[in-house]
């Protein structure tokens, strides 16, 4: 019933910015926990970035913290994040994902996955 859908990865250089979108179908968007987690080839999945359902709330990664910044719109059952600054090591498959415990970062277990978007940085 529920499905995750996201767009706005791509190729961009270092220094540079691009933001993803996650749209999610089904279910009851705005009380699920939302947030972003990436994976890198030969990595384990880290997680980046998470927001309560009343965007009160945010979470993120150390290695993002001053670089990205996650939102919500629940009117529009959208989550965002807004990537600046990206360097190389940000180059990873980026996942939204929908309903889990935020302060759990990496070790937590959504429910619902997006399908993945690429987002590559050149050096």
């Amino acid at each position: 019933q529920v499905q995750l859908v996201e767009s706005g990865g791509g190729l961009v250089q270092a220094g540079g910015s691009l933001r993803l979108s996650c749209v999610v179908f089904g279910g009851t968007f705005s009380r699920y926990p939302m947030g972003w987690f990436r994976q890198a080839p030969g990595k384990e999945r880290e997680f980046v970035a998470a927001i309560n359902w009343s965007a009160s709330t945010t979470y993120y990664t150390d290695s993002v913290k001053g670089r990205f910044t996650i939102s919500r719109d629940n009117a529009k059952n959208t989550v965002y994040l807004q990537m600046n600054s990206l360097k190389p090591e940000d180059t990873a498959v980026y996942y939204c994902a929908a309903d889990f415990i935020p302060d759990q970062g990496t070790d937590a277990n959504p429910m619902y996955w997006g399908q993945g978007t690429q987002v590559s940085v050149s050096a």
